[in-house]
Formats: structure tokens, C-alpha cells, sequence
């Protein structure tokens, strides 16, 4: 069974004739978005830019086609340590789904063992399986939260994001200073205080990242 699967076909995934048909029909939508901002999509510099941007959303949204439990593959391990594991300063580039405008940041994860730990380097393979979608930084948040949870069945999860979203910084308010943070915890860390305060403590004392 897939692990928050898509429900419909990307650019990307798509194979054969209906692939390119899709590829087809994608770059004509975005030919008639140059013709309605007022361009000349025959011009030299747009002749190709149809074909190109077809290509990057394909790239920016393949998380539609990827999936935790294959992400993570047989990475897990018996191990007998019940201390917490942090994996911490993991960038991340998504795509806000009102605006289709990128937010981007890091994202800090923690999760304690219960009788088997994953490849650290899967755990940034899980932030980029939601995070290449059309999101919500809340949501995001919690996909990651309980998709390790699930694939893990640890003692407790706690995932941290920070991030800056040009839809803020680029239109609207235009604030550019500003950060959203959100968080999820699951089992110990939101049912121990302990383990809460010191997940907390390190993820907020992660050092600043300039963008």
C-alpha cells in the first residue's frame, strides 16, 4: 500500500504517448498565460519557455509520485538505544498551493527509537516527498510527522519547520523578514515534558541560515 499516494498523474510520472500528450497540453497552458500577460510567446527569448516550464513543474511537484515506504526502502535497523535521534538544519523548497508561488527553509526532525532506527539520510528523503507537492507549511509539517510515525512506530516524533514564503515577501504585505515556524509532535514529545524541552531546545537552537 503507498503511503499518502497521489491521486492523480504528474508531468513527471506520466509515461509513453500520454505523457507526452500531458507535456503537450501543459505547455500550451502556459503559451496562453503569456499571450493573456500581454507577451509574444514567438519571441526569441519565450520560444522555448513553454517546454521549460512544463519541465520544472514536473520536477518541483514529483513528490506526487514518490512515496515514504519506497523512499525509505530497508533502511531500518534493530538497534537497542532508546536516545533521541536529530537530524537538523534539512533544507527544503516547496510550493505554496494558493499562490503556486516557493517557500523554502529547514526543517529539524527528532524521533526516539523503539526498537529500530532508519538511515539518517532517509529522513531528508521524507521532507522532500511532501515537500515537492503543492503545500501548506502546516500541513507539510504533519505529513512528515506521521509518515514517521507510521513507517517507524517510534516512542514519539517531533518535526520543526522554518521557512520564508515569497508569497509574502513578493506580493501582498511584502515583508521580507518574516519566518514561519511550525511544529508536530507525536508520542513522548508531546506527552513528556522533558522530552519536549529539549527536542525544542535544539531545534530552535539550530544555527540561523541566511536566504
Amino acid at each position: 500500500m503507498r503511503l499518502y499516494p497521489s491521486d492523480h498523474a504528474s508531468l513527471e510520472g506520466a509515461q509513453g504517448a500520454g505523457g507526452e500528450q500531458c507535456q503537450r497540453e501543459f505547455e500550451g497552458l502556459v503559451r496562453r498565460q503569456l499571450e493573456l500577460l500581454g507577451e509574444d510567446p514567438e519571441r526569441d527569448g519565450l520560444l522555448k519557455t513553454p517546454s521549460r516550464v512544463a519541465k520544472s513543474m514536473a520536477w518541483l511537484t514529483r513528490g506526487y509520485q514518490m512515496d515514504v515506504r519506497d523512499v525509505i526502502g530497508d533502511a531500518l535497523f534493530e538497534v537497542d538505544s532508546e536516545g533521541m535521534v536529530m537530524v537538523r538544519d534539512i533544507e527544503l523548497y516547496s510550493l505554496c498551493e494558493h499562490h503556486m508561488l516557493p517557500f523554502y527553509g529547514k526543517a529539524h526532525i527528532a524521533y526516539i527509537p523503539n526498537g529500530r532506527v532508519v538511515g539518517l539520510s532517509k529522513l531528508a528523503r521524507v521532507v522532500e516527498v511532501f515537500a515537492r507537492r503543492l503545500q501548506v507549511q502546516e500541513r507539510l509539517t504533519e505529513q512528515i510527522a506521521a509518515a514517521l510515525e507510521d513507517v517507524l512506530a517510534p516512542k514519539g516524533v517531533g518535526v520543526v519547520v522554518e521557512a520564508a514564503h515569497l508569497c509574502m515577501m513578493m506580493r501582498g504585505v511584502e515583508k521580507q523578514n518574516s519566518m514561519t515556524v511550525t511544529s508536530a509532535l507525536r508520542g513522548a514529545f508531546r506527552d513528556d515534558g522533558r522530552t519536549r524541552d529539549e527536542f525544542l531546545r535544539l531545534a530552535h537552537g539550530a544555527a540561523g541560515w541566511s536566504r
